[in-house]
């Protein structure tokens, strides 16, 4: 006798499990459902099958090839322009049924007893046979009325709850004799149900239910896929397994090493080549596929685990199902019911919510919780915006579909009509993000003025001087990671927007809140001129030229291949300065921090060679730098900080100056000899803009971390001004940088990192406010722990993109400083240990 196995169906109410695998080849216990089936019918000496394909064919056929390796006869019958249903593929390979046969769907587990049903079937004459079984609720299934002699005479396909007259339902399964499908058209799509039995009964056909005992499970949906796994552990199926029982209920492959300290609950199944970490615990009902590594301290309880998964540690998975390849970062969850598609990353502590479905190849940020199904893009993020902006791996998590996207949400926020500034830097990455988003704006009916590749002071200066714009974007390669892209976005004023334009952004981009407007009103693209001339008259009313023009000093400027070195030599040339410039012409590639350790020391060479009053390499678009003093050795960190501080109070007293909760507390010492004023803000860019913006008097803000802000120019961070008021400061002052570093307090500044979830971050803060006095305490951003009688002090401060909190102390004593540092370390870790304990 022959089978046929009807594995057209491509399983919508399985995805995103059958995203990239028809529906047959969905693994129960590690194995396709197909194989179930076809040991099933090679059990009861059923051994020449031939499938109907459809949906992704060549999957199943790969597979199963000619069948002899499954001690089988595999023949193929594809589909190819459109499904043809239950009876119709049937209906398309007639011609090789010439004898009684059996059909079976390519979705159902089963253990019924065939032979029996085949005698049943011969017994009665009967031309078409149909497998039934008793279940409690049959609302979701064909129900079949038969006689007292089996034959059937009614079908009730669904039925509603009123129509219920009988518990037996139809399996899928059916014994025919060939001469039923002459009923049929050839090359229509029909069904056996709708189609072909009613013609039967019509026709008065003898047409018999046999009523199979054994189990049977539709896998119509995910709960469905769940329990038939569960039962084939409990073995309450009769299916066979393809691991070797290594002791009672644990079935266990090949090469696979179990840590000694695991602890392991009957029953479960554990693939080939797996990796169980030190104490795992796994709880009935797993099942772990081949080539799955499970990271230490990881607790799973009853998730379904495709092969190649990747699990890392701590991670909590519950009655989940786990997609191929796909990588569970270290304590990330998925809940009850959950499913994580083929090759997804679900990141660091990242949650996904019972019942939330991921299609393939998505990432989930490290921290993000996903409470709605993830099907269309690729990252599902705790939030748009960071510390800074919005960054992600370039044409990965930041692609053209992306940044479309995100440029609309962003027009959406802004009046219709408006004018937004877009820039980036000279890479053919930004250049390709930066026509993706103007594309967005212009969807949502907002103008362009398109900048091109310029540096960031410029774009700033620019805003501030063009009539009715209202914003801008930069595009630009990350500073300290050159494979990530950065979009920042600005207000009217050239500063990072506010956390509340932020949220409204995340708002539209997240909830789809998208404006679209007709074809007459979307957004123009131009391009002005003289943006350069505006910046240098911009520059040039703040610049004492005559100081610059005067002075002898000879600097080396190192522009690292960036697109400061395009403009800038330009404007040292008009005011006759003396700069010999390296790395100035614009390259495609991004320089790691390796490679600018290596120019920044070549750097210092030609300094010292070509006695040089001083150096500076210049980066992150024209925003940051590094002084090399004449001796060729650098300044940066808290010492660069304060030499800014330190120029800019000596040229003006009595002003007030701009820096972050963490920068060293010579900042306050230097303005206590100039009868200055410092303001700390929060450690981040916009708030250090907002205050040097605000607050009157301010003459220079930022860190050596972030930039130097001259708010007199404009409130955003300019290496190039930077450069040129150093020039002017230390001619006018006749100092140079030895002088001035000599002349820097003796202040211990020095930090280290704790990796501290998210979930605890708030209740360390909330612990580190409860066990010190009010009065010692400093709130403007994490907690900072002062001491009055001096400028000691400790501050813990969360990471606000990573699960990390920063210690920073500060003090005149080096040893205070690593006391107090080795101290609260141990404090911080202690507390993260003892709330993860619960």
């Amino acid at each position: 006798m022959r089978a046929v196995l009807m594995a057209g169906g491509s399983g919508t109410r399985l995805r995103p499990l059958t995203c990239d695998l028809p529906k047959p080849m969905v693994p129960i216990l590690n194995r396709p459902i197909a194989e179930h089936i076809i040991n099933l019918l090679k059990r009861h000496n059923i051994t020449e099958i031939i499938t109907t394909l459809y949906y992704l064919p060549d999957v199943m056929r790969d597979y199963f090839q000619d069948g002899s390796e499954f001690g089988v006869q595999m023949t193929y019958a594809v589909e190819e322009e459109q499904p043809l249903g239950t009876a119709g593929c049937v209906k398309n390979i007639q011609l090789w049924l010439d004898d009684t046969f059996i059909t079976m769907s390519g979705d159902a587990i089963s253990d019924f007893n065939l032979q029996e049903a085949i005698a049943f079937h011969r017994k009665k004459k009967s031309k078409a046979t149909l497998i039934l079984t008793r279940v409690p609720n049959p609302v979701d299934f064909g129900v079949v009325i038969t006689d007292q002699d089996g034959r059937i005479n009614r079908f009730l396909e669904k039925p509603s709850l009123s129509e219920i007259f009988s518990d037996t339902v139809n399996t899928g399964t059916y014994i025919l004799e060939p001469e039923v499908l002459d009923y049929l058209p050839e090359n229509e799509e029909s069904d056996f149900s709708n189609d072909l039995f009613p013609i039967l009964l019509e026709k008065g056909e003898p047409m018999y239910g046999y009523v199979a005992e054994g189990y049977w499970c539709d896998i119509g949906h995910l709960e469905a896929y769940r329990e038939a796994q569960y039962d084939g552990l409990e073995q309450k199926v009769k299916l066979d397994f393809p691991y070797r029982e290594k002791s009672p209920g644990i079935w266990l492959g090949s090469n696979t090493y179990i840590d000694p300290s695991a602890m392991i609950e009957s029953p479960v199944m554990i693939g080939d080549n797996c990796r169980i970490g030190a104490r795992v615990k796994i709880e009935a009902g797993t099942v772990i596929g081949d080539n799955v590594t499970i990271g230490a301290d990881a607790n799973l309880k009853r998730p379904i685990i495709w092969n190649g998964a990747t699990v890392g540690d701590e991670a909590h998975l519950r009655a989940c199902t786990i997609s191929r390849g796909t990588r569970m970062d270290r304590r990330s969850q998925a809940l009850e019911g959950s499913v994580i598609g083929s090759l997804s990353i679900v990141g660091e502590e990242a949650q996904i919510a019972p019942g939330v479905r991921v299609w393939p190849s998505k990432r989930i940020e490290p921290g993000a919780i996903l409470n709605i199904n993830l099907i269309w893009g690729n990252t599902a993020q705790r939030n748009l915006f960071g510390q800074r902006g919005v960054t992600g791996l370039a044409n990965i998590d930041i692609t053209p579909e992306f940044v479309v996207k995100l440029g609309a949400a962003y027009g959406s926020t802004l009046k219709l009509g408006s004018t937004v500034i877009v820039s980036r830097d000279q890479r053919s990455v930004s250049r390709m993000v930066g026509r993706a988003i103007i594309s967005g704006l212009m969807s949502t009916g907002i103008n362009v003025q398109n900048l091109e590749a310029t540096a960031i002071p410029i774009a700033r200066t620019m805003m501030t001087t063009m009539i009715d714009v209202v914003g801008g974007i930069h595009i630009r390669l990350e500073p300290s990671r050159p494979d990530y892209l950065l979009i920042e976005f600005f207000d009217r004023q050239g500063i990072s927007v506010s956390k509340s334009q932020e949220k409204k952004i995340e708002g539209a981009y997240f909830k789809e809140d998208i404006r679209r407007v007709s074809v007459q009103e979307i957004g123009s693209v131009s391009y002005p001129s003289g943006v350069l001339d505006t910046y240098s008259r911009a520059f040039a009313r703040y610049i004492n030229i005559a100081a610059v023009r005067s002075s002898s000093s000879k600097i080396v400027i190192d522009y690292v291949y960036a697109v400061a070195g395009a403009i800038f030599p330009q404007l040292l040339a008009k005011f006759g300065c003396d700069a010999v410039v390296l790395n100035a012409s614009l390259q495609e590639t991004s320089i790691s921090n390796t490679q600018k350790e290596v120019l920044l020391d070549q750097l210092g060479q030609v300094v010292e060679a070509l006695r040089a009053n001083f150096g500076v390499q210049v980066s992150a678009n024209g925003e940051q730098l590094i002084l090399v003093d004449e001796a060729g050795l650098p300044i940066r960190g808290e010492a660069l900080t304060a030499l800014m501080v330190n120029t800019i109070f000596t040229a003006n007293p009595r002003s007030t100056v701009v820096v972050p909760v963490n920068a060293s507390s010579a900042v306050e010492e230097i303005a206590r000899r100039h009868d200055g004023t410092v303001i700390r803000t929060k450690v981040n860019p916009t708030a250090l803009m907002e205050a040097s913006r605000d607050n009157p008097h301010v003459v220079l803000g930022g860190s050596s971390e972030m930039g130097f802000i001259f708010p007199e120019l404009h409130p955003g961070f300019d290496a190039m001004f930077g450069i040129a008021k150093l020039i002017e400061m230390l001619t006018i002052q006749e100092r140079s940088l030895a002088d001035i570093r000599q002349d820097l307090p003796n202040i211990y500044h020095k930090s280290c990192s704790v990796r501290c979830p998210w979930k605890v971050k708030g209740s360390l803060m909330r612990h580190l406010l409860e066990t010190h006095p009010k009065e010692n305490l400093e709130l403007i951003d994490g907690v900072k722990i002062i001491n009055p009688q001096n400028d000691n002090w400790v501050l813990i401060l969360p990471d606000a993109g990573e699960p990390l909190v920063h210690i920073y102390a500060n003090s005149s004593d080096r040893f205070w400083v690593d006391e107090q540092l080795l101290q609260y370390r141990q404090r911080v870790q202690n507390f993260i240990d003892r709330e993860q304990s619960y």
